[in-house]
């Protein structure tokens, strides 16, 4: 045998091996079970960054629910979870939403907090055809805002929340108790949320002139704004006594510092998203003492976990004693969430994206924010409408400011513990 013989014998040899040895590798991994992957996305760093400062408190929570796997048409499979950060960013939403379903080849996808992250998510997993459940938006700039046609709806997304209707009818049942001349002063950004609140038909416009209110709407200014004196001077011509919107927490720190420097002082201050969290309001000082905001979850609601059985009570004391820090609203829908998530693939009928999107269509669930049930409790079959009540924040006992429920007329099951005031 030659040298060049010898040579191509030694390079065959060497390719069997390498096939031999990929063959031993592999195996395993066909008598692996399937790994049920499940995508989830929020704003955890950026100007959003509150709606999302609970979830990894929430994940570790539900670590040990999701080592155990799920079961799925009488098979065990594990579960792995995979968190993305939206960095409050539409763009980047949409990235790792596709890097999810593109790169980690995920079969379920969960998504939270704001239009800006909710929907360019959405839209992903529509697109691609991957279930997706969302939460912490309200519907309208949830589904109007994607472009959803009412009489058909998406095939891939699912939706869990209040929608403006009921935030409207929240806020305007707490104002009419109050002394005012329903002079109202509306602050709406350039944004998902925005649009949807000041929309002239679907918003705050239309509904509130047909209750006697009259609505001073400057216009959108775009978030991480920087001046509000236009909006300002707008609201003391008109003699606005009560402000409304739906800001981006510095926006509101802004707009309320310069409002008191410029010698504006409206009876009622009621603002969605903004006036949501504690730390925000503890940013305000003194200007956070009678503050007014829409309430989606709390330690009073009377629900449960259907993966712990804990209560709203027991989870927020929990979330305290271990971070330190006070209770914040998107606990509840984060966990809420993985209810609904786990629960939808418990009884899909394979692992199939379509049989776990079935799954989450049929869903009918009682959770720590309230029954789940997809177009029985909302406007189509792609939304589940959650409960709202009127919040204020007051001085407190335990930490410098805390919220109470003042107002729940909508919702009369959630008890209230606290006295709608005017700012004083």
């Amino acid at each position: 045998m030659n040298s060049i013989d010898q040579k191509r014998r030694r390079v065959l040899q060497a390719a069997g091996t390498a096939v031999a040895l990929g063959a031993l590798v592999q195996k395993p991994a066909f008598a692996q079970a399937k790994e049920i992957r499940i995508g989830y996305v929020s704003p955890q760093t950026g100007p959003l960054a509150a709606f999302g400062e609970a979830d990894k408190w929430v994940v570790a929570g539900l670590q040990a629910r999701l080592k155990a796997g799920v079961t799925i048409a009488g098979k065990t499979l594990p579960v792995k979870l995979i968190v993305k950060d939206s960095q409050s960013s539409p763009n980047r939403a949409g990235e790792v939403a596709n890097d999810l379903i593109l790169k980690d080849n995920v079969d379920l996808v969960l998504v939270s907090s704001t239009p800006e992250t909710a929907n360019p998510v959405s839209d992903a997993c529509e697109l691609n055809g991957v279930p997706c459940i969302s939460t912490v938006v309200p519907w309208q700039p949830w589904f109007f805002g994607r472009g959803g046609k009412t009489d058909t709806g998406f095939k891939w997304t699912y939706h869990v929340f209040w929608g403006l209707e009921d935030v409207i009818a929240t806020y305007t049942s707490g104002w009419k108790r109050l002394q005012t001349n329903k002079n109202v002063g509306g602050l709406f950004p350039n944004d998902g949320d925005g649009n949807a609140w000041g929309d002239k038909v679907r918003g705050f416009p239309k509904a509130l002139a047909s209750m006697g209110f009259t609505l001073t709407d400057p216009g959108r200014y775009p978030n991480m704004n920087q001046d509000f004196s236009a909006q300002i001077a707008a609201f003391k011509r008109e003699h606005v006594e009560i402000v409304t919107g739906v800001m981006i927490p510095p926006d509101a720190k802004t707009f309320l510092t310069q409002a008191r420097q410029q010698g504006f002082k409206p009876r009622v201050i009621t603002l969605g998203k903004a006036l949501l969290f504690p730390a925000a309001i503890e940013a305000l000082g003194e200007l956070g003492d009678g503050l007014t905001t829409e309430v989606w979850w709390s330690p009073w609601h009377p629900y449960k976990s259907s993966i712990t059985g804990i209560d709203p009570k027991g989870l927020c004391a929990a979330y305290e004693e271990q971070t330190k820090k006070q209770w914040t609203q998107p606990i509840g829908f984060s966990h809420a969430l993985f209810e609904v998530a786990l629960n939808a693939l418990q009884r899909a009928k394979s692992t199939d994206r379509g049989a776990i999107r079935d799954a989450i269509a049929s869903t009918n669930l009682s959770t720590i924010v309230g029954p789940v049930k997809f177009g029985a409790q909302g406007p189509f079959r792609n939304v589940s409408k959650t409960p709202l009540v009127l919040g204020q924040w007051v001085k407190g006992k335990k930490y410098k400011y805390e919220l109470t429920i003042v107002d729940a007329q909508e919702n009369p099951q959630i008890p209230t513990n606290g006295q709608l005031k005017l700012i004083a």
